[in-house]
């Protein structure tokens, strides 16, 4: 995802409001107001309106949102990449957010077209004058890497496939790579995620890539990488089915972050952790109440199949933990419970440290990409109590998934304070400003953001 560099050739985009619209109209020539009259141009949010300059300058009006903060999306601007024709275009002196903007102007360019070709040519931008271009492409083109990996099939996105993409991103910027596959899991015991796997015709695996100066911030991040989720023996109905190739988006947006922090540069020691499985039915796979000893030592009896992505997070997780991080982020499509609280576009996240949430929250309403915070409430942790086991890996009672499934992780986390899980969605069910209808990532913008300035001023404090 790129910009193009800056023009005066290309036609400049101005942003005007309804309420602006008759003070700037009244100082356009007097051909240009009659024909903006002619098509009704009246500045409503998102139309656009076409005429030159005094000079004969192409030019374009866009209808920005009003002036009313609360009733504005810092990604509006984002509608001018699907609503204008071909061409270079570039925004005019003066635009308010300019870096945003164009953040949001490519984050909506984005087309997934590995099985079929964008019928139009897209718009380009200049970048902006004044405004750090590598970061915004950075950005983009890691959430666009991301939403690829979401969007494409399970037939081409296997766990082989996914680990690959994993490896290649690693090996891009110079990380020590390493991959655990099939019974190798058992040796090197992470017997959760094998056994999650294990019923797959492509074996389970946990890739490993590592890289960043010895000194530098330590930040661990794990996402859930279940490429195809049947429900195991507990299988999902079809409908349920619909959009589990998307169950590997934890995956992929700790690969999106990780793409961002390894092209940036920043003073921080990466490391990066995939438990990979697809969870499919055979003689193999795992059942209901099976108890297997997990790799901190914990005993998990399964109360459930389809609870499968906490399982291999277990695993990944205490094995995080074994080496000390600063920060230590999860990223999971985790439950269902989380999108019936906040729906498709607020993923919740859990923390033990007041601190670190709040810091979470201000990255999160700066960046435009969107959190809550919910609470890890001890009263539930003894519903996960085994009556065979140490613990079990779904409570009996059909009250707070969201919560009860984060409890079960932290159980695998040495040091809660320094951690954050986020129960993703990853996937927008229609098309918004910055957007597109599909797969995408959630809170790797925010982290990005939240990481680079922490390193950043320990840098500057050492």
């Amino acid at each position: 995802m790129k910009l193009e560099d800056w023009s005066p050739e290309a036609t400049a985009i101005e942003f005007v409001s309804k309420e602006d619209w008759p003070e700037r109209r009244a100082k356009l020539p007097e051909p240009t107001a009659h024909l903006a009259d002619l098509v009704a141009f009246e500045a409503m949010p998102g139309t656009l309106f076409s005429a030159p300059d005094v000079e004969g300058a192409p030019r374009v009006f866009f209808g920005a949102e009003g002036r009313e903060p609360k009733s504005r999306d810092p990604f509006f601007a984002g509608k001018l990449a699907t609503a204008l024709p071909k061409g270079l275009y570039r925004f005019a002196e003066g635009a308010e957010a300019p870096e945003q903007r164009a953040l949001a102007f490519l984050l909506s360019s984005y087309s997934f077209s590995r099985y079929k070709a964008r019928k139009n040519e897209a718009p380009r931008l200049c970048a902006p004058q004044g405004v750090d271009r590598a970061r915004i492409e950075r950005i983009a083109s890691a959430v666009a890497m991301g939403r690829d990996l979401i969007n494409t099939p399970t037939n081409d996105m296997g766990p082989e496939a996914l680990a690959e993409a994993a490896l290649a991103l690693g090996a891009k910027y110079g990380a020590e790579c390493r991959v655990i596959v099939g019974d190798a899991l058992l040796v090197e015991n992470f017997p959760l995620i094998h056994a999650v796997g294990r019923a797959a015709a492509q074996a389970p695996r946990l890739v490993e890539f590592e890289r960043g100066p010895e000194d530098g911030m330590r930040v661990t991040l794990v996402g859930k990488g279940v490429c195809f989720d049947t429900g195991g023996l507990d299988i999902k109905p079809s409908s349920a089915m619909q959009l589990m190739k998307k169950d590997m988006g934890g995956a992929a947006t700790a690969l999106s972050l990780a793409s961002m922090l390894l092209d940036s540069d920043a003073p921080v020691r990466l490391r990066v952790l995939i438990p990979i499985v697809e969870n499919s039915i055979s003689a193999q796979a795992f059942r209901t109440s099976d108890i297997y000893r997990s790799r901190k030592g914990l005993t998990v009896e399964v109360g459930n199949t389809d609870a499968e992505g906490r399982l291999i997070l277990a695993d990944a997780l205490a094995y995080a933990s074994e080496t000390p991080s600063d920060l230590l982020f999860d990223f999971a499509t985790l439950t269902g419970a989380a999108r019936v609280a906040l729906g498709p576009e607020i993923p919740p996240f859990y923390t033990g440290d007041d601190a670190l949430a709040d810091e979470i929250a201000t990255k999160a309403a700066a960046s435009n990409d969107p959190v809550w915070r919910m609470p890890l409430w001890d009263n539930y942790d003894s519903g996960l109590d085994g009556k065979i086991s140490d613990l079990v890996n779904v409570t009996s009672g059909p009250f707070a998934g969201s919560i009860t499934a984060a409890l079960f992780l932290r159980r695998f986390v040495a040091d809660p304070m320094r951690w954050a899980h986020f129960d993703v969605y990853c996937w927008n069910p229609s098309t918004k400003p910055g957007r597109p209808e599909g797969g995408d990532v959630q809170a790797a913008r925010l982290l990005y953001d939240l990481i680079e300035a922490r390193a950043e001023q320990g840098k500057a404090t050492s």
